[in-house]
């Protein structure tokens, strides 16, 4: 009985733990994407993700689409990218040059 008890509240502290960890990615985005130039709007969607932009840099948070598809969409929204990021880790060079050939 103890051993179950334990195991439950072990699973307790794991879920209680789980939606912080997402807030915390999600208020500073899972996706960075720095625009060239700072985009007109403030704020936009693509697909389903909202993007969020202040300062010439957009973030969102994590979608169902691979990284490489979110960057040519946030480029074919905003324009051509100075960098794009996931998960603070940026894009190649050579990444973000395929990135931007969908850039509008």
């Amino acid at each position: 009985m103890t051993r179950i008890l334990a195991v439950a509240a072990a699973a307790a502290a794991t879920l209680a733990l789980t939606p912080a960890a997402g807030i915390a990615q999600t208020s500073n985005g899972y996706y960075t994407a720095v625009a060239a130039t700072a985009p007109a709007k403030n704020s936009f969607v693509t697909r389903s993700t909202v993007w969020r932009c202040g300062e010439g840099t957009c973030v969102a948070a994590k979608a169902t689409s691979r990284d490489a598809i979110m960057c040519e969409l946030v480029a074919g929204e905003v324009g051509k990218l100075s960098s794009f990021a996931v998960r603070g880790e940026a894009f190649s060079a050579e990444a973000l040059e395929k990135c931007n050939a969908r850039a509008k």
